[in-house]
């Protein structure tokens, strides 16, 4: 089932009485999910990723535009009749029940034609925890489990309803780390095998570029980019989403391009052609800068850190825009690593944007930055 949203806004009264502007938590969102695909709605805390999830399940009226699931309009058809499946952070599942009767529950409010038999019920119950793999846990009530498999009873209990669309909501936020890995894979497993179409909220840029589709960046209700994970991190449209993917997250320094040549301090990174003249910011990925005594970038350094298959390196730059330059390097060559150190930058890795507007900014480099 493809859902697609046009022109979707929403407005909320604001709270400060002296305010006379609503609150816009989603702003003019156009896209279409495609049928079958796992998208994740990704950004930080309050940025309206959660609203359009609600808005997408019922559970929030839009402000303006329209909801479509195929061909059918849903944007003022009720929850229940959606053909949504909703998976909630806090799971919400019933204390005093037992996981069959919580996988249960939802399928008791069915009536007719779509009602089922005692028979029925018990057969989609037991198909659902097969494919979480929580059929021998049926019996338990929810304080006899751990976290993971609380969240597997809220997925079986979603899916139990057959459902058209599949929505997460932070469903991982209050796993531990390994949990979350494994629960973040059986997710995705989940949805390949159901081929059920879902959106994935989550503020963890890891998580959903490890297991999604697509990824949607929003930014204080505003969509910044839509794109496959690898190309929106490989090609971010502006800082916001450079900074906001990838692990540690990308170095930024003030720069300048002067006379064709680009500048961080008294360094030259290399010639550019972009058409630009003056300040300019710059982002350089951590695995973009190599340490050598050949390098274009000078700085001072501050530690070496060990984190088992990498080594992160950790640099002073006085043009820095963050406390510290992070560069991921193999063990050998952080070997190499003295007081003043040098790095060589890769073209591939860097990149360029407007200094007030954040936008990026196009450009060849002519020397390849010595990378």
């Amino acid at each position: 089932m493809k859902i697609v949203l046009k022109g979707l806004t929403k407005l909320f009264k604001s709270r400060n009485k002296d305010a006379k502007e609503p609150v816009v938590a989603v702003k003019n969102f156009d896209f279409e999910i495609p049928d079958g695909k796992l998208i994740g709605l990704l950004g930080p805390s309050g940025c309206g990723k959660s609203t359009a999830l609600n808005l997408i399940s019922g559970l929030e009226t839009p402000t303006e535009g329209k909801i479509f699931f195929g061909d059918e309009d849903v944007t003022d058809l009720q929850p229940e009749f959606r053909g949504v499946g909703m998976v909630f952070q806090n799971y919400a599942l019933y204390p005093h029940l037992t996981v069959r009767q919580n996988i249960t529950f939802p399928l008791e409010n069915f009536k007719k034609p779509n009602k089922l038999t005692k028979e029925q019920k018990e057969e989609r119950v037991l198909n659902v925890a097969k494919l979480v793999e929580i059929e021998d846990l049926l019996e338990r009530k929810p304080s006899e489990m751990s976290g993971g498999q609380q969240q597997r009873v809220a997925i079986a209990r979603a899916l139990a309803k057959q459902p058209k669309v599949l929505l997460l909501d932070e469903p991982l936020s209050n796993l531990d780390a390994r949990l979350r890995l494994q629960t973040r894979e059986e997710i995705r497993r989940i949805q390949r095998e159901t081929g059920l179409t879902t959106v994935f909220v989550t503020h963890d840029q890891e998580e959903a570029m490890s297991i999604s589709d697509m990824i949607i960046v929003m930014k204080k209700g505003e969509v910044q980019q839509i794109g496959a994970p690898q190309d929106v991190y490989d090609d971010p449209t502006n800082l916001f989403v450079a900074t906001f993917l990838g692990t540690p997250p990308i170095n930024v320094f003030d720069g300048r391009i002067d006379g064709g040549a680009l500048y961080i301090g008294s360094d030259k990174i290399s010639d550019v052609d972009c058409g630009v003249q003056g300040k300019v910011t710059v982002g350089i990925r951590p695995e973009g800068l190599t340490i050598s005594d050949e390098g274009v970038l000078n700085c001072a350094l501050k530690s070496v850190e060990v984190m088992g298959r990498d080594t992160s390196v950790v640099a002073l730059n006085e043009n820095l825009t963050s406390q510290a330059l992070r560069a991921i390097v193999s063990s050998e060559n952080a070997r190499l690593a003295k007081p003043d150190l040098t790095f060589k930058v890769n073209a591939d890795k860097l990149f360029l944007f407007d200094a007030e507007s954040g936008l990026r900014i196009p450009f060849s480099a002519k020397d390849a930055c010595k990378g």
